[in-house]
């Protein structure tokens, strides 16, 4: 017999739920929670949640979050994206992976547990929105409506496919536009300023860029140019030259330290960023939600990849779910039934080992 978690995925997937339209999956989310009686069931936009019952104020909260947006398929799917077939072990379906699979296990430990009154936490449950895109009405909003509440999270376990083990930390990321400016002029006479040249000059102070601190964890800030253009043809001498700047942050500075830092670095180009909220998250590695995974012989490890961490990075947090990182986003998506029924177990005794 299909597990009903397993149904309720099945649900899950066959609704499109792209970011920004998430709302008919909200509704499952908030019915399926409501007929397991996990405690009384909340919704800010399409972000469903729950406290579990007995909330004591003297203990931390520790929030148990995943997502339930999804991108849009790839045009390279031999298969029905919303067809929720399982074969063997595999579940098929656009969101198992990524992160579907995360949301039915954090949800069954959740209800496993919300009514143990010996764990050192109070539980907090959150399927949230918009996470493929950060948007408005995800996380963003989320987060200060718990502060309103006075239920902001001391702790975050954050369900992504890592194949169940835990990551640690997560760099940001800052996108620049540059523009370098210059005079123009007849190329044949040696006439104007190169903007060209100007942005070239800049270009090499950011490609060595190397502020005083590094991060313990994440190393370096990377800087990476990967866009320019300039000229209108070729015996003209170009007055303007804008480039585009990728920079994967870290904890040693936030960045709008970095962005500022960067704008000292270069001397002809103006720096804007397109958004500084996609900020680097770490854990130390002493909390006890690490300690916790360790002891239970998970191996940290460094996400190459972004999620809502980003706009939590001054809560705690720990990214750890089932499936495989590989596996979002690309075309025949899947999860494995044995990965989220282990997901389930390993969540619920990393929870009961939190030593606080």
């Amino acid at each position: 017999m299909t597990p009903d978690y397993i149904s309720h995925l099945r649900n899950l997937i066959a609704t499109p739920s792209f970011s920004r339209d998430e709302a008919a999956t909200a509704d499952i989310w908030e019915k399926w929670l409501i007929e397991k009686q996990g405690g009384e069931v909340k919704r800010l936009h399409n972000n469903v949640h729950v406290l579990a019952s007995g909330f004591d104020p003297s203990k931390p909260i520790l929030m148990l979050n995943s997502h339930h947006d999804t991108v849009r398929p790839s045009p390279s799917y031999s298969r029905d994206p919303f067809s929720p077939d399982i074969e063997g072990d595999r579940l098929y379906g656009l969101g198992s992976n990524d992160a579907g699979g995360s949301g039915v296990a954090l949800a069954m430990a959740f209800l496993a547990l919300k009514d143990d009154k010996t764990l050192p936490v109070n539980l907090l449950l959150a399927i949230t929105a918009a996470e493929e895109v950060m948007g408005e009405h995800g996380m963003r909003a989320f987060l200060p409506y718990l502060l309103e509440r006075g239920l902001y999270p001391d702790m975050v376990i954050v369900g992504e496919p890592t194949g169940m083990q835990p990551a640690i930390a997560e760099r940001g990321l800052l996108v620049l536009d540059c523009v370098a400016k210059g005079k123009a002029g007849h190329a044949a006479r040696n006439e104007g300023i190169n903007a060209l040249y100007r942005a070239m000059e800049d270009i090499e102070s950011l490609r060595c860029f190397n502020p005083a601190k590094t991060s313990e964890i994440l190393g370096p800030i990377k800087v990476n140019v990967t866009m320019i253009q300039c000229g209108t043809q070729h015996n003209v001498v170009p007055d303007t030259c804008t480039y585009v700047a990728d920079i994967r942050t870290t904890d040693a500075y936030s960045n709008e330290d970095t962005v500022k830092l960067l704008k000292e670095s270069v001397k002809w180009s103006e720096i804007t960023p397109r958004s500084t909220r996609v900020h680097a998250s770490v854990i130390d590695s002493g909390h006890p939600l690490v300690k916790a995974a360790v002891n239970l012989g998970k191996t940290p490890f460094i996400s190459p990849t972004t999620s809502d961490m980003a706009l939590m990075h001054d809560i705690p947090s720990l990214k750890i779910g089932p499936g495989e990182s590989a596996r979002s986003h690309s075309a025949d998506e899947f999860i494995c039934l044995s990965e989220i029924e282990d997901a389930i177990h390993t969540y619920i005794k990393l929870i009961k080992s939190l030593k606080i």
